[in-house]
């Protein structure tokens, strides 16, 4: 093969520090040649025979770059590829193909192969190839700095968060949690309260206490008294020995009253006791006990709705709204949704051991255009998913589950069909019109409330889209003036 070492220009500044490749080919005279070009260039140069061997270099010394062949012994290219990802060996490698072999060397790349070069190749092909790998890697880990940077000033506790409703959100956790004043936390399923609830926990002077968390609508009502404040032994006919309830356990320590608004109304009143006098009697006790317990309430509810409607107490949503913290759902804070992602890749990456730097532009548009009613908790299980059945370095479109992909082609044909503003605004308005109404059951006041509009406004909108069925009658369904 013509080298042309000779005519090739010696551009790398000596004070650059030595990248080190790894050449990975069965045929003898390939390394030479390899390892002399290379180290012409200023590069460090590893061999290696076989993937089994290219394997063992990698484990002792690892290496910035790898040259593979794709067709060898013991263990090819591919192998060697796939074996790298499941050891967590992260090179950027670079595979070398003959012509009947170039279709195997376009699948490497859609399984994490930077790039590939053709046998034969001219040397300046693989100097060049070499260098767009160098240039790229550089602007990866600026990248993933960058990105770093960002969520660290954008973290706080568990949380991540730039827009400005969750800037605020952390900026009362700091002012609220020295004290020990009752939060009410409210936000739709999967915006993340019981993680503001646990900043609260671990900024106030109880950090070294329990943290202890209770959903109410996950017990049984006949559980629910014993669960709280626990029993005496003989109380009922299953109770064949004391035991504490939340409460005690968590004295000196916070408790979070998750789902607030299931609590039954027979219980509102013991609880509402318990916050006035910080004392708690057992099931089948006749003496109470002191509790020192910070009492911290979340809910998906509209607790007003439910104090006018009879089903929460009037007193008690006093005592526990001495400060709220209204958690936005995810689609109002769309400019978080990139942050999330990079936090939950970290996530991950740590967790599952796999290699996902980052998210496609399109895939990223889908996770944009999507409205996500799980909120948080939805996105981070797409993201875990994506991680799963993911074989490259990024998550694709076709990672992503099916009702993100359908929205994103539908929002796209809407796009190309018809660019003009004001039916595009008009679609975009006719859907969270719905969306709200589905979330509320029908409830007009609390659609409109959801929307941020007076129930005026929103009754205006529901006869210019046709739905002006029922107008007559309130959003409780009552004959106006009634």
């Amino acid at each position: 093969m013509e080298t042309g070492l000779k005519d090739l220009p010696v551009d790398r500044p000596p004070s650059q520090e030595a990248k080190h490749v790894l050449i990975v080919d069965d045929e003898e005279n390939m390394r030479h040649m390899l390892s002399l070009l290379l180290a012409r260039e200023g590069y460090r140069v590893s061999l290696a025979q076989n993937g089994v061997e290219g394997l063992e270099v990698l484990s002792k010394d690892p290496a910035d770059i790898v040259l593979c062949d794709l067709k060898m012994p013991v263990m090819d290219g591919m192998e060697f590829l796939e074996e790298c990802k499941s050891r967590e060996l992260h090179p950027t490698i670079i595979m070398m193909s003959a012509y009947g072999t170039l279709d195997t060397a376009i699948e490497a790349m859609k399984r994490g192969a930077y790039d590939y070069v053709q046998k034969p190749f001219r040397p300046d092909e693989v100097i060049l190839t070499l260098r767009k790998a160098e240039e790229r890697e550089r602007l990866r880990r600026e990248n993933l700095a960058l990105r770093e940077e960002l969520a660290r000033l954008s973290r706080y506790d568990d949380m991540v968060g730039r827009s400005r409703a969750m800037q605020e959100i952390f900026s009362t956790i700091e002012k609220v949690a020295p004290y020990s004043v009752t939060v009410l936390i409210l936000g739709e399923s999967g915006v993340g309260k019981e993680l503001i609830a646990r900043a609260i926990h671990r900024k106030s002077p109880r950090a070294n206490g329990p943290f202890l968390a209770l959903n109410c609508g996950a017990v049984p009502p006949s559980l629910m008294e014993s669960e709280l404040f626990g029993h005496v032994r003989g109380a009922f006919t299953d109770a064949t020995h004391d035991k504490k309830g939340l409460f005690q356990m968590a004295h000196q320590g916070t408790l979070l009253l998750d789902e607030i608004g299931e609590l039954p109304k027979d219980l509102q009143v013991k609880l509402l006791r318990v916050l006035q006098d910080q004392e708690v009697r057992p099931v089948g006790g006749t003496k109470s006990q002191k509790v020192d317990v910070r009492i911290l309430a979340a809910t998906s509810k509209d607790l007003e709705e439910e104090v006018r409607g009879g089903r929460f107490r009037e007193d008690l949503f006093y005592r526990l709204n001495v400060v709220t913290i209204q958690v936005p759902p995810l689609r109002q804070r769309q400019e978080d949704i990139p942050l999330l992602v990079d936090h939950f890749l970290a996530r991950f990456r740590k967790r599952l051991g796999v290699y996902v730097e980052g998210v496609s532009p399109r895939a990223m548009a889908a996770l944009m255009r999507y409205p996500w009613p799980g909120n948080v908790r939805e996105l981070e299980n797409v993201i875990e998913r994506a991680c799963v059945l993911c074989d490259g370095k990024r998550i694709e479109i076709y990672d992503l589950p099916e009702r993100l992909r359908a929205l994103s082609a539908v929002r796209q044909a809407e796009a190309k069909e018809d660019l003009r503003l004001r039916p595009r605004l008009r679609s975009l308005e006719r859907e969270l019109v719905e969306e709200a109404l589905r979330r509320s059951n029908g409830n007009r006041t609390q659609a409109a409330r959801l929307l941020g509009i007076t129930h005026r406004a929103l009754m205006y909108k529901l006869r210019a889209m046709g739905k002006g069925e029922g107008l007559g009658e309130t959003s409780d369904g009552a004959p106006n003036g009634q």
